[in-house]
This record gives structure tokens, sequence and C-alpha cells, in this order.
């Protein structure tokens, strides 16, 4: 999965988000498509430069309008319903502008409807918005990440700081903020509607292919924005296992606690002989849970079987990414698991139902099932 993470470490504005998309290796040619699907080209034109702010090196979009024409949301709406773009790029650019909308209608109490967005309205907004979520596109970008944001506390000018339209846009998105001394404004209310659009705003896992530097406006050293590019890893999460030792339980009715709990949301359940007090011959049951569903687990084991307590204790479990393939074969379709690392294929395991189907339909081997099954997936994942 490609993901992208944003470091909002001096903030997030909508040029500065797609110059730092733009710097991490995006398409600049869909900027000029961005304009073009909007039909923006008599008020709105694009220029793209190298600058840096301080340490940092980056890419500065800029937005220029002519003729600056303020719109209504129902007319922000229709232009980018109208546009020709892809559905996945119109879908949370229309989200963003809905978010835009309720917040300013709450701030100004006036209908949707009504309602004129005045510097939120123009040319620029659109290609911010549109913009930004084509070169997300354009990337692969299945999920975005965000850091914490900064909040400085304060005015400016007359506006209280934060902005108030950048927090309602971002009210109940989970989205974290950081206290800083900076009496400025660092989150605009359209890089506030690029995040509410889709992020999630937590670290995650990965493996970084691209970094890119969007510059903003002010000429303040490390006035940037960071877009990291790369490639979810499900490496490490955190678990709760779950034990109890059984020695007076007959073993057919283990084997049916054993499944029981993995439907019931076990990620794992593994059952170890082990020699009890007295000599008695046992068993130890391990559950591995999710800590959402330790109650329940916990409770399940408690309930169905004669264990008179558990115990637990948390861990930590590196996995391999895993995806499911569906193969042809001279037998007929099977599905095969794939083991990954950093996105590539490492090793294949037919689905074990799958083939004891086709071997009972076909009268073949099992083992023979098993291994034209493998040789299939390993041929089509070139594995060798």
């Amino acid at each position: 999965m490609t993901i992208a993470y944003f470091d909002c470490f001096a903030g997030i504005s909508g040029d500065m988000t797609l110059g730092a998309l733009i710097d991490s290796g995006a398409d600049r040619a869909l900027l000029d498509a961005t304009i073009e699907a909007l039909r923006l080209g008599d008020e709105a034109s694009i220029d793209v430069r190298h600058e840096t702010r301080g340490h940092v090196g980056g890419t500065r979009v800029v937005v220029q309008t002519v003729d600056r024409v303020e719109r209504t949301v129902p007319a922000l709406r229709g232009i980018v319903e109208d546009a020709d773009a892809p559905d996945r790029v119109k879908a949370p650019v229309l989200d963003a502008i809905d978010r835009l909308a309720r917040a300013e209608a709450r701030l100004h109490d006036v209908a949707e409807d009504q309602l004129h967005l005045h510097e939120l309205g123009g040319a620029d907004t659109l290609v911010d918005l549109m913009g930004a979520f084509w070169l997300l596109y354009g990337l692969d970008v299945d999920q975005v990440y965000s850091s914490a944001l900064p909040a400085p506390r304060g005015r400016l000018g007359q506006m209280p700081l934060p902005a108030p339209a950048s927090v309602r846009v971002l009210e109940g998105t989970g989205a974290v903020f950081e206290a800083t001394d900076t009496e400025l404004e660092l989150v605009t209310p359209t890089g506030a509607a690029i995040l509410a659009a889709g992020a999630r705003f937590e670290r995650p896992a990965m493996s970084l292919r691209s970094i890119g530097y969007g510059i903003g406006a002010r000429e303040t050293p490390g006035n940037a924005l960071a877009v990291w590019i790369g490639d979810r890893i499900e490496s490490r999460t955190g678990v709760t296992l779950i034990e109890t030792n059984i020695d007076d339980m007959a073993p057919n009715l283990v084997a049916a606690l054993c499944e029981d709990l993995m439907e019931a949301g076990a990620l794992d359940v593994s059952v170890t002989p082990a020699l009890m007090k007295k000599g008695r011959a046992g068993h130890l049951i391990t559950v591995m849970s999710p800590p959402e569903l330790v109650a329940r687990l916990a409770d399940h084991l408690l309930r169905h079987s004669t264990t008179l307590g558990v115990r637990m204790s948390t861990a930590q479990r590196v996995t391999a990414q895993r995806r499911i393939i569906e193969v042809k074969t001279r037998f007929g379709s099977a599905r095969v698991k794939v083991k990954e690392l950093d996105g590539k294929p490492l090793d294949v395991a037919p689905e074990y139902e799958d083939c004891r189907r086709i071997s009972r339909e076909t009268g073949v081997d099992l083992r023979e099932v098993m291994r034209v099954v493998s040789d299939a997936a390993r041929k089509e994942l070139d594995l060798g």
C-alpha cells in the first residue's frame, strides 16, 4: 500500500501541499491538467520554482489569479462536478469543499447555499484542492497520514489563532494540535481541508521511497511542509497473550474451543502439551488477541473451558505483509496467500481448503494439487 505522510512541522497550506507533492516526484503536468479540467485557464496560472527557507530547499508553487471571481458554494461544487477529472480525484475535492462550507456557515451563521467563501471562493482554492488530490492520485497514494499540527496562541490582527475556520474544518477528524509560540497563521483553511478530507492523524511505519518539501510564501527559515511517500509496513503491533493451563478437559472439546476462539476474533490460538502437577498430562492454551478483544476472549475462555483463571501479558509482534491472489491451473482455480516484505513477494502458500476441494473433485492427490498451485503462483509472481 502506497502512503503519504505529511510532516507539518511548520504548518500546511494549499500551495505548500502542491510544492511538496511535486518535490516528492509527482508529475508537474497534472497541475496544468487541473486548470484545464476546471476550465479556469482565463483566471489562473501556475508558477513552479525551486526556493529555500533557511536550510530547507524545495519546490515553491504559486497559483496566480487574475480578475478574481468569488463563487458561492454551489458554484464551486458545480465546477468540480463538471470537471474532466477522475472520480477518485473529484470525490475528496467535493468533500473538502463541503467541510469548508460547513465550517464557514457555522462561523458566520449563513446557510451553505447562500454562502460566499470570499478568499476561499476563488480559482486558487479550486486549483489547490483538485491539484493536491490529483497529484496524490498520480502517485498512487492509497492513504494519507499527518503529524500533529502546530497551534499558535494569540491573535493575528483581529483573528484569533489558530484560525477559527481551520479549527472548524478539522473538528471531529482526530487532528492533534501541539502548542507553539509562533504568532502566525500556520494551518490555512485550505490546508486543513486537504487533511480533513482523508488523512489519519498518526505516524505510520513505512518504507520510504521519496520525500518532498513544499516551500511556503513567508521568508521565515524552515517554512516548509514535508511529504514522505512510501509503502506502509504492518510490522510491529501490540497484542495481548491470554494463557491458561487445563488438565481436565477432553481433547475434542479443546479443539472445539480453539475453533470458537478464532471465530470470535483471536489472531491465533495454539495448544501445547504440558506436564501438570502430580504428573498429569494437560494442555497450555495460548490465545493471541488484539487489544480491543481481550475482555471478550478472556470471558469466552472462562465460560467455555474448565479453567478457573487466565494469565495475560502484552507482547510486540513483527509481521510480514500478506495478500491473496487467485491462480488458474489445469485442475481449476485456487487462492494463494502471498507473503511480502517492503511490497515485494517472498513466498506463497496455497489455500488448503481450495486445494482440498480440487483434490476431491478431480481425484488428484492433494500433494500434487498443492504443488501445481504453488508453482503457478510462483510463476505469476516471478519468484522462480
